[in-house]
């Protein structure tokens, strides 16, 4: 890609808000220096890179890359002859250091993130380097007493002689001999030698060296000869420390200059993180995705936006700051030409689309949604934009032509070219020939093309042509409000008349300017508003068909899942009747095993006794007999009235009728409607209804049809809250919903925990998560129900 592409499409912009988003210096210049990759490889190792990414941030986990520092002007001074660090340079190393050891502790084993886990375990622990320069240096840089035993030693010494001199000097300022000869009981420093100030009419009671006077010429400061040697003894020791210092200082600089090159492989690892955490960041923020890479020269961008769109004044991205269009060239398909009103999104189109394949080739995540699939193109030209120039003596039609000729030099079948209103900028026809035969030119080529037009000729070109298709930016042509979306198979009307009538031009003036429309231009006109009010329609009629099979499917769920209900109650209660009867059976023989027992014991005779036993047959007989026997309605459904009682063969149990309609009856059975035929149904002889409960029924019917897939329980307690989560579940189950909402908000996340407890037990239940961050983040979670 070259320089003048990138330029055009504002790549650099993408680079500005990348680095705002790097935590280090060393990120940020990875960053500024981004460029399209050259392998297919280099591309999907990226993409999956900052996909793991994605995933740690989404856990709150962060490349902690903040303490990474750019050493390699360090390196470079350590390179020279003789060159050392000062402690602000060691304090960088050591910074740097901590770095990278927090990171690879942070990606150590992390099965999520295989190939961030890999690249973190190329860093250098350097565990030696770090320990002597954090045992040497202190926070703000001051050489610690530790840094040798030498240094410790001529750092007692010295306040040891600092001592001494400020007591005798303080022993001076206190004595009564010597009241009134001081200008002040303060003890200060001249040219590193401890001096008090004493009044210059009294100087000569005082013996010592002047080193300086005030400048009212009122005070001199005088080294008393009492702390003479004491201060001798002080500097001479202070310049002992300073080379002490000085030679801590070299010690540490070369043990960083061995090291040197394995820091800045450090550091580039580091700014490569640093990197893949801001491209995360990036794609987290405006809803971005990594698109699948096809081998086949294809575009199919899905819900694509245009990331500067996204920028709010602030600098952060807003997913929702643009709308999303479909930017999709087939691989059967070699040339798009978008038309439509100005102001319509034309230009905003296409640069969108090869901004984010520049994005792609680089290695990002794309604002987009993630079954888009493109192909990485080897060259992408871009004509966008007016190149006039007065110095050049270029006409903007000049300065089109320029950049087209470039592109007709060089473009081949792994080029996309996006041309920007072609053809214009000189008489129609001649530009409307001239834009043909390039469009020809490109296809001969093989090169993918993406071109703007108002021209007729051009759009009728993609109706003439297999391989080229026409779309037209949406237009709304009553509000003069652009959509920004996409419509392919049709050209877009320019509406120039219908834009200026709205904006107060004349009748008059739009009359006459119809009239020098020629007929065929007038039929053209009308038949592409025709085209674009019957697409329209369709789409209008075709979203209203998707809704009412949406609803018949879940109509269908719903009473197959509620078949599927009935059947296992009715399992249930004929499993628990039968064991119920099994128990009386058994109870009853055994009362009859006693009975006949007792009868033995009280006489021998053994008729009576063979009596006895027949009728404990009879008895046992005909307590199974019972056990197995139900009752049964009569007869078939004759004239039915809302809330009597039927009885559903197939299921074996009864529902009370809701209403009649035709030959069917609503029933409801256990709490659940049923739609069922007459034919299907038992009726009881003579009739039985159901107990009245005033109007629950109705009631019940009125909340399901009124049913939000939203629950809030923000403020309530759990033992209030769970209950309510439970019906609230059942109704969501009856109504066939796939997805609902429970707002439960932050506190203490006591009640958040509760609710998803109590939803890892609920079998309707197929998973749950926290809701995205424009919709409320972990204050809200997202239930998927079982179909």
């Amino acid at each position: 890609m070259n320089e003048e592409t990138l330029r055009v499409l504002e790549f650099d912009k993408v680079r500005q808000v990348l680095a705002g988003l790097a935590s280090s210096e060393p990120g940020r210049q990875r960053v500024r220096s981004l460029l399209p990759l050259a392998s297919r490889e280099e591309v999907e190792t990226s993409l999956t890179e900052i996909s793991e990414m994605v995933g740690l941030l989404a856990e709150g986990t962060a490349p902690p890359v903040g303490g990474c520092r750019d050493l390699r002007q360090v390196a470079k001074r350590l390179r020279a002859e003789g060159g050392w660090l000062d402690p602000e340079a060691l304090l960088a190393v050591l910074a740097s250091l901590e770095a990278a050891r927090d990171c690879r502790g942070c990606f150590r084993d992390r099965e999520e993130a295989p190939l961030l886990s890999a690249l973190a375990a190329g860093i250098a622990d350097l565990k030696e380097l770090r320990r002597q320069l954090r045992e040497s240096l202190g926070p703000r840089g001051e050489i610690l007493d530790g840094a040798s035993f030498e240094l410790g030693e001529l750092r007692r010494d010295i306040h040891k002689v600092r001592g001494r001199i400020k007591r005798t000097l303080e022993g001076l300022l206190a004595s009564e001999a010597l009241a009134g000869v001081f200008q002040d009981r303060i003890i200060t420093e001249r040219d590193g030698r401890y001096v008090v100030p004493v009044r210059t009419d009294h100087r000569g009671r005082v013996k010592g060296f002047v080193h300086d006077e005030s400048a009212s010429g009122q005070t001199l400061f005088v080294e008393p000869a009492q702390v003479l040697e004491n201060n001798n003894e002080l500097r001479s020791l202070l310049r002992q420390e300073q080379r002490e210092e000085e030679r801590i200082l070299r010690r540490l600089s070369e043990a960083v200059r061995r090291q040197a090159d394995v820091l800045l492989e450090n550091q580039a690892i580091l700014a490569r993180l640093d990197f893949v955490g801001a491209a995360g960041r990036f794609s987290r923020q405006c809803g971005g995705a990594g698109p699948r890479i096809s081998g086949t020269p294809l575009i199919e961008l899905r819900g694509a936006r245009h990331p500067l769109l996204l920028c709010r004044p602030d600098g952060t991205l807003d997913p929702a700051g643009a709308v999303g269009i479909d930017l999709l060239l087939g691989a059967e398909r070699n040339t798009l030409v978008i038309s439509g009103p100005n102001t319509g999104g034309k230009t905003v189109a296409i640069k969108t689309l090869g901004l984010l394949l520049l994005m792609v080739r680089s290695g990002l995540h794309i604002p987009c949604r993630a079954e888009s699939r493109v192909h990485l193109f080897e060259k992408i030209y871009a004509d966008i934009g007016d190149e006039q120039s007065i110095e050049a003596s270029l006409s903007t039609f000049s300065g089109h032509l320029m950049r087209i000729k470039r592109v007709l030099d060089e473009a081949d079948d792994e080029s996309l070219v996006l041309l920007d209103e072609i053809g214009t900028g000189t008489d129609p026809a001649e530009g409307g020939a001239l834009a043909l035969a390039v469009l020809d030119t490109l296809r001969e080529r093989g090169a993918r093309t993406v071109v703007t037009t108002h021209l007729n000729l051009v759009k009728g070109y993609a109706h003439l042509n297999a391989g080229v298709e026409n779309a037209a930016v949406e237009f709304d042509s009553e509000t003069l409000e652009p959509t920004y979306r996409l419509h392919y198979g049709i050209p877009g009307a320019s509406s120039a008349f219908a834009i200026a009538r709205r904006l107060g031009l004349a009748e008059e003036v739009l009359e006459r300017a119809n009239g020098y429309l020629d007929e065929g231009e007038r039929e053209g006109l009308e038949l592409v508003e025709r085209l674009n009010r019957l697409r329209k329609e369709l789409e209008g009629d075709l979203a209203e068909a998707r809704i009412l099979k949406e609803r018949a499917r879940q109509e269908r769920e719903k009473r197959k899942r509620l078949l599927d209900e009935l059947e296992g109650q009715k399992r249930a209660i004929l499993e628990k009747a039968s064991r119920r009867g099994e128990q009386l059976v058994r109870e009853a023989e055994a009362r009859l095993k006693d009975l006949l027992k007792e009868a033995r014991g009280r006489t021998a005779d053994a008729r009576a006794e063979a009596r006895l036993a027949g009728e404990a047959r009879a008895v046992r007989e005909d307590v199974r007999s019972a056990s197995r026997v139900s009752r049964r309605p009569a007869r078939r459904p004759t004239r039915v009235e809302p809330g009597e009682l039927l009885h559903i063969a197939a299921l074996d149990t009864d529902g009370e009728v809701v209403r009649v309609s035709g030959g069917d009856a609503e029933l409801v059975v256990h709490g659940k409607k049923l739609r069922l035929a007459l034919g299907d149904l038992e009726q009881y002889s003579p009739p039985r209804f159901a107990a009245k409960k005033g109007g629950s029924t109705v009631r019940g019917r009125v909340e399901r049809e009124r049913f939000e897939p939203k629950l809030l329980l923000v403020g309530k307690r759990v033992d209030a809250a769970l209950p309510l989560l439970d019906r609230f579940l059942d109704d969501a189950l009856l109504h066939g919903m796939r997805e609902v909402e429970v707002v439960h908000g932050a506190g203490e996340g006591i009640l958040r925990r509760a609710v998803r407890e109590f939803l890892v037990g609920h079998r309707g239940v197929a998973a749950f998560h926290s809701a995205d961050v424009a919709r409320g983040g972990d204050n809200v979670t997202m239930v998927e129900l079982r179909g």
